[in-house]
């Protein structure tokens, strides 16, 4: 085992949307300490010293399990990244060279006050995936309590106060584990369990709260692991004779998606956040907002639309928060346009003419059942079907779905099979109880949905008036003879 620094190109790919993961709910709009939302931070991904973890319901220890397949001699690359919360206090200069704490120190273009502040911190290593199979691979880490100062200096030079950064100690480990899994193909199962080891307790006669424990906390802690020579298997999606190992994995407060270049699955990113496979930023975004699934025109608008003093009090936050103060007011206007939407639903075929650059919306691959459209058929980007402005508003998706190779359309009676996906308990008690299909819908990412009323309800007619129907796709019934 080695831990030496991960090329850069590797994770460049992932690092983008980790660096989001990272900053998840860093500081919230409008971006100062004041506000009531900025007073309760640090949610996601919070590993805390296990002293004080099971009495308040938080977690020490984050463990990811993923399948690979490694070739030859494969090398692991394995970087653990949280946030190190550090303590801020301002003070203010006295004469004779003395400090004094403060609650605000006001300058001409902010208003410094007491801030948690987060310090980006890495754990690299690389080990070969053969020995990770002799036996667990643990790497202790240790980041010391520190003290920083830093000099407020006014527009003429003179100080008039300074800012103290207090960090304090915090341990944890990484350990690696493999397992050979039987099957066709060689795989292997990766066990990587990122843990909070720090020795802090509580003083029983001081106050036990949340605030004591942060700054000895693993805050937003997420993995980037990547594989030199082999591919990762992906969770969501994974091929047919590997989906029953990959519901053996245990992940615990985390969750691996592929996260690499499109096409690729050399890289995983496992994140407190559930993502999909290959998340990315998108292009629109000018800059981080930091907020909590962020809608960034929205946030641009009201940032920009903050009074001054709201303004010095946000720069005055967080260096952070300075920035998108200054995005906000800085944006031109064809930035912000860029940033009310777009389609990206659509996708480049074959057409008649490949100069037309035509493309078609969702249709199924020849041969798939509920085939929505005729092969033949392309739409223009810029007047899909279900777009307003087009020429013909109307849906031109068949009336019925293929169930079973059976037509199932509005009066079929189906057996209801509620399927996995579903999380509502109260689908279990649909579970064999048959009904009538009211209608068949198909939207515009491909998707078909059956609205069923159930045969016995009571209700069937009320919910046929106010169109307020159960849903179910294709996959969830069983086509049953009409009576």
């Amino acid at each position: 085992m080695t831990t030496t620094t991960v090329p850069e190109s590797r994770f460049d790919t992932a690092r983008q949307v980790a660096d989001a993961v990272l900053f998840e709910g860093y500081v919230l709009y409008p971006y100062r300490a004041s506000a009531a939302k900025n007073r309760l931070r640090w949610q996601f991904g919070v590993l805390v010293p296990p002293a004080w973890g099971p009495a308040h319901r938080e977690h020490a220890l984050q463990q990811t399990e993923i399948l690979m397949e490694p070739k030859g001699e494969a090398v692991l690359a394995v970087e653990l990244r949280f946030l190190h919360a550090q303590r801020r206090t301002v003070q203010q200069a006295l004469e004779g060279g003395d400090f004094a704490d403060t609650a605000e120190l006001h300058l001409d273009d902010r208003v410094l006050v007491p801030w948690d502040e987060g310090a980006e911190e890495r754990v690299e290593l690389t080990v070969p995936v053969a020995e990770l199979a002799d036996g667990e691979v643990v790497l202790p880490f240790r980041r010391p309590a520190r003290e920083e100062t830093e000099p407020v200096l006014g527009a003429d030079g003179r100080c008039l106060g300074r800012l103290v950064r207090r960090t304090e100690q915090v341990e944890g480990a990484v350990r690696l584990r493999t397992t050979e899994l039987d099957g066709p193909y060689r795989v292997v199962k990766l066990t990587a369990v990122v843990e909070n080891t720090s020795p802090w307790t509580p003083e029983a006669a001081g106050p036990a709260d949340r605030d004591a424990a942060l700054p000895r906390s693993l805050v937003a802690a997420h993995l980037l692991l990547g594989l030199d020579t082999g591919t990762f298997l992906s969770m969501t999606d994974p091929p047919e004779w590997a989906k029953g190992a990959v519901a053996s994995c245990v992940n615990r407060h985390t969750w691996p998606v592929l996260a690499g270049a499109p096409g690729r699955a050399d890289v995983v990113l496992s994140s407190p956040i559930i993502l999909e496979d290959h998340p990315a930023i998108a292009p629109e975004s000018a800059g981080a907002m930091y907020d909590s699934t962020e809608i960034d025109e929205i946030l641009a608008l009201r940032t920009a639309a903050l009074t001054d003093q709201e303004k010095r009090e946000a720069r005055g936050t967080d260096a952070r928060a300075a920035a998108v103060i200054d995005l906000a007011d800085s944006m031109p206007p064809e930035v912000l346009e860029r940033l009310h939407g777009a389609v990206r639903s659509l996708r480049e075929i074959t057409g008649p003419d490949p100069a037309l650059d035509l493309v078609d919306l969702n249709r199924p691959e020849p041969g798939e059942p509920g085939e929505l459209r005729d092969p033949d058929a392309v739409f223009r980007p810029d007047t899909p079907w279900w777009d307003p402005a087009g020429a013909d508003t109307a849906d031109p998706v068949p009336d019925h779905a293929l169930v079973d190779g059976t037509p199932v359309g509005v009066g079929s009676r189906v057996l209801l099979r509620p399927g996995l996906r579903r999380t509502d308990a109260q689908d279990l008690f649909l579970h064999g109880r048959a009904a009538r299909v009211e209608a068949v819908l198909h939207d515009v990412d491909g998707g078909v949905h059956l609205a069923v009323t159930v045969e016995g309800d009571p209700g069937a007619d009320i919910r046929r008036e106010q169109g307020r129907f159960l849903y179910f796709q294709p996959d969830e019934v069983t086509p049953l003879e009409d009576a």
